[in-house]
């Protein structure tokens, strides 16, 4: 796939694995489409990288939304690669100290962000990239989204968040088969402890400490190095219909 002849959309683009999926992907020559909710940073990071970026405005659990923002890319040209990063997360265990319930809005939101989200996105970027010429063997396009190791090992309080998580899983093969005629490759990627903004917020012995229960190597993941992985999956034709874990050999423990 010659990216320097694609379109690619990111979601979550303004800041973390987002951001720096958009910046390598632009770095190969691909016009980047950055979707967010934060205006203000993803309109400064279109500035910066230049005319071949956009940044669109959107909340990826409105249909319409996704619409008009999938449109605007195709605009630049034909959408080859589609990169779920928009996420939240939250913590909360089933029943609080006080025997309360797990609040039913929270887990909602979770579900709706992280999963339909991406399910929204993966449905309508691959709606415009089987318009697309296809490539050698049929490529049409590829899209990756954002699962976790939570999927695999959620942690107390991570119900929420693993069950989310755990659905980006569950859709990559089926969404892989559905797509397969049409030439549109579907892959996850599930990483594990990255130094992204919200972990950024912890103090720094915590981030020593999480990074010191990493097998190898001992150092939180770099957002740079999920986009590496990102760039590999769409350079490799052959990569279809997996989950790629990527945690330096990391396996959660409960808590």
């Amino acid at each position: 796939m010659d990216l320097q002849k694609s379109v690619a959309i990111v979601t979550g683009a303004a800041s973390g694995l987002g951001e720096a999926t958009a910046r390598r992907l632009a770095r190969r020559g691909a016009r980047i489409a950055l979707v967010d909710r934060d205006a203000a940073k993803g309109e400064a990071i279109a500035s910066e990288l230049g005319g071949s970026a956009i940044f669109v405005e959107t909340d990826v659990r409105s249909a319409g939304e996704v619409e008009a923002a999938v449109s605007a890319a195709a605009e630049m040209g034909p959408i080859r690669v589609a990169v779920n990063c928009a996420g939240v997360g939250t913590a909360a265990r089933i029943l609080g100290r006080d025997g309360a319930p797990h609040d039913l809005e929270m887990f909602r939101t979770l579900i709706d962000i992280n999963l339909v989200g991406s399910f929204n996105v993966l449905r309508t970027a691959a709606a415009a990239m089987a318009k697309n010429d296809p490539l050698e063997n049929n490529e049409r396009g590829v899209v990756i989204n954002t699962a976790s190791v939570a999927a695999y090992e959620g942690q107390i309080g991570q119900i929420a968040y693993a069950a989310s998580k755990g659905g980006i899983v569950a859709m990559t093969l089926p969404a892989a088969r559905d797509l397969s005629q049409l030439g549109i490759r579907v892959l996850a990627i599930a990483p594990g402890i990255f130094d992204t903004p919200m972990l950024a917020l912890l103090p720094e012995k915590i981030r020593e400490g999480l990074a010191a229960g990493v097998p190898h190597p001992k150092t939180l993941g770099q957002p740079d190095q999920y986009a590496m992985l990102v760039e590999s999956i769409v350079d490799n034709p052959y990569l279809n219909g997996e989950c790629v874990r990527l945690d330096g050999g990391l396996r959660m423990q409960p808590k």
